[in-house]
């Protein structure tokens, strides 16, 4: 194939726009590209200025190309917008050569374009969605970074730089971590290395040393990034500032612990009152003391529990610790659950007056009795049951008059918590028993 044959081969089969124009910017050729971006066939534009295709408002932009072409300068790629023959905007991107004779004298100029429409829209979109990253990132409140796979931090958002008062621009490195409060450094750089080692998510509390050199406590928590394979390509971090919440949550501690403190002493008081008031009824004053103790040991681990949940073991425990010593043994078995507050004071009142009827009457009394007491949650968290069953004890004898101790132990659980109660009183140790709905349990088992 000729040389010229060539030229005209790669001239016409160009997927990009091909024009020749003078250094006047009169169209000399134009390949079937060019047709099909622009919408002019050849006849129409060659002998035609170049300058149809430009709006209005980039006329000077092909003054300064024909000027740069005749000073024998390339015009490197660069993006634009084009009128196409329907009127529609074009966008392209233009690179322009000069053009010369066998003297070497420039006599035209080379350019080629190409549909950039689908490229500046894609730019665009990224450009969009970086800006609208930057913006979440920089104004959010926590302190946010990212790190390479092996936990190099790779990047911090604003936040980092106004808490800590380094200059973002500032050449040295910048490590997050040196801002970690000593006393703490060592614990959360071993757990966190350690969680990036096993690639897991991680977890912590600690200080660190804000710009004005205050300590604040932070909540941090990393989150491993993996790819559509699997594999770890980032890791993100967030470090959340709970001091406030710390604060607050201690001083609710020491007003719970005033109440608590407060509240007992009333119970003294009253306690006071009632050997004052029947000074003659030794029996009724200590069954009373014991009640009062059973209210206060209740609220002892509601308090200690933020009046949130309480672990039916640690109840169970807490309400029995007095039976140390008891002659009767008492075995203890139930699942891991926990019941709301109020079903906790129920239960807990009730557990604490069988264990003082045991230990005067029952099983409890002896050295051969028993007491084996039970409960279960079932996966569903439908259900909640609970047990005490005596035997070795004295035999039993139902009692002709229900006293105040039947209503704590049968009708209490009855009326507040909707449950069914069996108190059993068979000649070979008492039992009793109590179903309730799942609405006792609470939402997720205590630790």
């Amino acid at each position: 194939m000729e040389k010229e044959d060539l030229f005209a081969a790669l001239f016409q089969g160009s997927d990009d726009a091909i024009v020749a124009k003078t250094t006047e910017g009169v169209v000399q050729a134009w390949n079937p590209a060019a047709e099909r971006l622009f919408g002019y066939s050849a006849a129409e534009m060659v002998g035609q200025s170049v300058r149809i295709l430009l709006p209005a408002d980039r006329q000077q932009e092909e003054d300064h190309i024909l000027d740069r072409i005749r000073a024998g300068e390339q015009v490197g790629q660069f993006f634009t917008r084009r009128i196409h023959k329907s009127g529609r905007l074009v966008d392209v991107s233009v690179t322009v050569s000069p053009v010369r004779n066998r003297a070497g004298l420039i006599v035209g100029a080379s350019k080629i374009a190409r549909d950039a429409g689908q490229h500046l829209a894609n730019q665009r979109r990224l450009t969009l969605s970086e800006e609208r990253f930057r913006m979440l990132a920089d104004n959010i409140d926590q302190l946010a970074w990212i790190a390479a796979p092996d936990g190099r931090i790779e990047w911090y958002n604003r936040r980092w730089y106004d808490f800590s008062g380094v200059d973002s621009a500032a050449h040295r490195p910048f490590r997050g971590r040196d801002l970690i409060h000593p006393d703490h450094h060592a614990e959360v750089t071993q757990t966190f290395d350690a969680a990036i080692r096993r690639q897991e998510p991680w977890e912590g509390t600690f200080p660190m040393r804000a710009a004005d050199g205050t300590y604040r406590w932070f909540l941090g928590r990393t989150q491993p990034i993996r790819n559509a394979a699997g594999l770890l390509v980032n890791w993100v971090g967030t470090n959340t500032d709970i001091t406030d919440q710390r604060e607050q949550a201690e001083q609710i501690r020491l007003l719970l612990m005033e109440v608590n403190h407060r509240s007992k002493n009333m119970l003294s008081t009253v306690q006071a009152l009632a050997r004052r008031t029947a000074p003659g009824q030794a029996e009724f004053i200590a069954r009373f003391e014991d009640r009062v103790r059973s209210l206060a040991v209740n609220q002892d681990i509601l308090v200690r529990r933020a009046w949130r949940d309480v672990p039916v073991a640690e109840l169970v425990s807490s309400q029995l610790a007095f039976l140390t010593g008891a002659p009767g043994e008492v075995s203890i078995a139930g699942e891991q659950c926990a019941l709301v507050p109020r079903a906790a004071e129920v239960v807990g009142m009730a557990l604490h007056e069988l264990a003082t009827n045991s230990l005067k009457y029952g099983a409890l009394s002896v050295q051969d009795g028993h007491v084996s007491i039970g409960w279960n949650c079932p996966p569903d968290r439908a259900r909640f049951r609970i047990w005490w069953q005596e035997s070795g004890g004295p035999p039993v004898v139902e009692p002709e008059r229900k006293g105040f101790g039947t209503t704590l132990i049968r009708d209490v659980p009855r009326h507040n918590l909707q449950a069914t109660v069996t108190l059993d009183y068979a000649p070979g140790g008492l039992r009793w028993a109590l179903d309730a709905d799942g609405a006792v349990l609470a939402e997720q088992p205590a630790d």
